[in-house]
């Protein structure tokens, strides 16, 4: 269970975050994904969840999430972070400003029947911030 937990973290973030792979993402997470992003967003489902990743990829069209550790621990995983981007979109009522962004998260993470159920991300939203208004 730990391998295969592992590899569905690594596969949501490679495919669903990295590739915008929105098949994908219906295949690993649950129908009723309960997801908390790391910028104040709640979502429930696929739909919903599709649309926040549609969000962050207008603002970053080059999103990028590595993986810098994962830990699972039966139907429950955490992962370190690190986000990359350029932000060219509008985010949080700023409009794009062509800076590269960096900084770090965690995910924490509920699994259910060889799928993702839940999801709560936590990012350093003032690191973001301050790179985003110079």
């Amino acid at each position: 269970m730990t391998a295969a937990n592992t590899r569905l973290i690594e596969t949501f973030y490679d495919r669903v975050w990295n590739a915008w792979d929105a098949d994908c993402a219906r295949e690993i997470l649950t129908p009723d994904i309960s997801f908390r992003g790391s910028l104040g967003v709640e979502t429930r489902g696929h739909d919903a969840f599709l649309d926040y990743v549609a969000l962050i990829r207008a603002a970053f069209p080059d999103f990028h999430n590595a993986v810098d550790d994962i830990v699972v621990e039966g139907a429950r995983a955490a992962a370190r972070l690190t986000y990359t981007g350029t932000h060219k979109g509008e985010l949080f009522g700023i409009a794009g400003t062509g800076r590269a962004i960096t900084y770090a998260g965690a995910g924490f993470f509920r699994f259910n029947d060889g799928r993702i159920a839940e999801i709560w991300i936590l990012g350093d939203r003032q690191a973001l911030m301050e790179q985003i208004t110079g």
